[in-house]
């Protein structure tokens, strides 16, 4: 037994694989189901035990991902976002390194206790979060032709599996993830496997269409490989996703930096401080071609002698606007570290998304209506696994972080 975050956890007795699916919308798989593309999902449905669960707000991707390999809320591991404001070095950076994990991950634990794990991203923004700690194989699709033993504990990944380095912006980063997956356990067998992929699809594609529907078909066959091969699978995602447009199929945005600039009389292009406030979006990473760095979710550092309260109140009348919570209000309710976001939290509506300046967003590689997430309209998703689990209580409020829970104490 192991005891990872004030959580307990057996070890498998068969190989588990816990499945990230990112931006996974519920609807994704019902839609796949109904058009009969994913007949392993539709057997699973039926026999295994299917729950919608709860991810983290922010939805976005690092937050989840490392509440679902700790067990524990970004309040415990300190991940918030993609991207914050360090407020001791005064900069804006991504959280991207391993030095801003609060607590350890149930995937090094099983580590420690003698598992063969590996854990493969699409992503490399991911790798160093997930891998911390751990020994084992870990890589990304994306860095997949530079591993080395000691980085990554595996080399000639492409090579393995006779597939080339997909671009970053894909359908094919994802599948490189499965493929990986399926080729480790058929020539590894790890005890342990975490399986995280890229939102690319669902940030162009909505639930049902073609193009939605064949990269479901495409991760249901892999499942199934693994399905046969004996192992245990938990699959869950770290965020949904919704349209963000007007009825003119044009992104519906905030521009919140702009806006408070104009409430402030504060100089366009003025430092933050003084009368000007500072808007960060923890969507923010490398890689905003699909969703052009605009979600659903910001946090507001305000100048000094701001009334707040009064600022807080007239943000939430403003058409577009789900909530805003004060630093307090917001760390309690979703469960985050309060010292790494900002005076206010502010959440847009389901079709609405939140930028800085106008100036500041490039929107001319989107080439679909807008697709993103990160507010509390993206917060449920799946959690499904492969096998019943008598009991279960269907009533309560799972999250996707359960997902080890699961698959190591009550499907085994």
């Amino acid at each position: 037994m192991l005891e990872v975050n004030a959580r307990s956890y057996q070890l498998p007795k068969a190989p588990t694989v816990v499945v990230c699916v990112d931006g996974c919308e519920p609807e994704y798989i019902a839609q796949g189901v109904a058009a009969g593309v994913m007949p392993w999902m539709a057997r699973t449905l039926a026999n295994g035990t299917a729950l919608v669960a709860d991810c983290v707000v922010p939805s976005f991707t690092n937050p989840n991902n490392l509440s679902i390999v700790t067990g524990a809320p970004p309040s415990v591991h300190g991940i918030c976002g993609n991207y914050l404001y360090d407020t001791a070095s005064d900069t804006e950076v991504m959280m991207n390194d391993p030095k801003w994990l609060r607590a350890p991950s149930i995937l090094a634990a099983l580590a420690d206790a003698g598992q063969r794990c590996a854990v493969i991203t699409a992503k490399d923004k991911l790798r160093r979060l997930l891998g911390h700690g751990m020994q084992g194989i870990c890589f990304s699709s994306e860095k997949s032709d530079t591993c080395t033993m000691a980085e990554n504990g595996i080399t000639g990944v492409p090579e393995l599996l006779g597939l080339a380095v997909p671009d970053v912006y894909s359908a094919e980063l994802s599948e490189f993830v499965f493929a990986a997956g399926v080729k480790l356990m058929a020539t590894q067998r790890p005890d342990f496997m975490y399986l995280s992929t890229t939102d690319y699809i669902q940030h162009k594609h909505a639930p049902g269409t073609q193009g939605a529907n064949a990269f479901y078909a495409m991760m249901d066959g892999y499942l199934g490989q693994l399905d046969a091969m004996g192992c245990v699978i938990a699959l869950t995602a770290d965020h949904g996703m919704n349209a963000k447009t007007g009825m003119d199929a044009k992104p519906d945005v905030i521009y919140l930096q702009d806006l408070l600039d104009e409430w402030m009389g504060a100089p366009a292009g003025a430092p933050a401080g003084g009368t000007r406030a500072r808007v960060i979006l923890p969507i923010t990473d490398p890689y905003v071609v699909h969703h052009g760095a605009l979600g659903s979710f910001a946090t507001v550092y305000l100048p000094a002698g701001c009334d707040a309260a009064a600022l807080a109140a007239r943000l939430a009348a403003r058409r577009g606007v789900e909530g805003v919570y004060t630093r307090a209000e917001a760390a309690e309710k979703f469960e985050l570290p309060a010292d790494r976001i900002g005076d206010l939290v502010v959440i847009s509506e389901r079709f609405t998304v939140i930028g800085t300046s106008a100036s500041r967003h490039d929107l001319s590689a989107l080439e679909v209506p807008l697709r993103s997430h990160g507010g509390i309209s993206e917060q449920r998703v799946p959690l499904i696994l492969n096998r019943a689990i008598p009991g279960i209580d269907l009533d309560r409020r799972w999250r996707n972080f359960d997902a080890f829970e699961l698959a190591l104490n009550h499907a085994q």
